[in-house]
């Protein structure tokens, strides 16, 4: 069972890029904006807004759970496996104990992190130094929130965190919504 992660229940900005054109495919993936995430990964996700809040921030949600179906048209339109997981062998995303997401200002302005989401450059990866000292620290503040709340990062994308045991959860096509994103 997947939990819908919304207002007033998550007190977080949800900024569903996959249910518009504006992610790197240039066509919505979903057909339904939801923000979806497993019971697990949703309480870890309760810990990080309660941090990000603790330092005058919020945050902002960018994606969550994926289907399977999903996930191989993002593999479609960009196969590289740095930046997307190849479908075969499975995303956290599809596992539901995966996000993509940014800190946001308490007027809900998202906070400079020198790239824009889903940017697969190298410029996106975590540790980079030629970037501002702002940007590092917008950075650096996300990492220190989400760390804390128990969700490990992926070195290549500043946005993405996963639980830390994300490969013992199964992969999940959008029937386990009952078409909530696809159908």
């Amino acid at each position: 069972m997947l939990i819908d992660i919304a207002p007033p229940a998550f007190d977080v900005d949800l900024d569903l890029l996959y249910a518009t054109p504006d992610n790197l495919t240039g066509a919505p993936i979903y057909r339904r904006p939801a923000c979806l995430l497993h019971p697990h990964a949703a309480d870890r996700l309760r810990a990080a807004i309660d941090l990000a809040r603790g330092i005058g921030c919020r945050l902002r949600l960018y994606d969550a759970f994926r289907p399977v179906e999903a996930q191989w048209m993002l593999w479609h339109a960009f196969p590289d496996p740095a930046y997307i997981a190849d479908p075969r062998t499975g995303s956290m995303h599809s596992r539901g104990v995966a996000v993509d997401l940014t800190l946001a200002d308490k007027d809900g302005q998202p906070l400079d992190m020198g790239t824009g989401f889903d940017d697969m450059t190298d410029r996106s990866h975590h540790g980079r130094t030629d970037l501002t000292r702002k940007q590092q620290r917008n950075r650096a503040a996300l990492l220190g929130v989400m760390t804390a709340a128990g969700w490990r990062h992926y070195a290549c994308e500043w946005w993405h965190y996963q639980l830390p045991d994300a490969d013992g959860y199964p992969l999940l096509t959008d029937a386990a919504t009952g078409g909530k994103l696809m159908g």
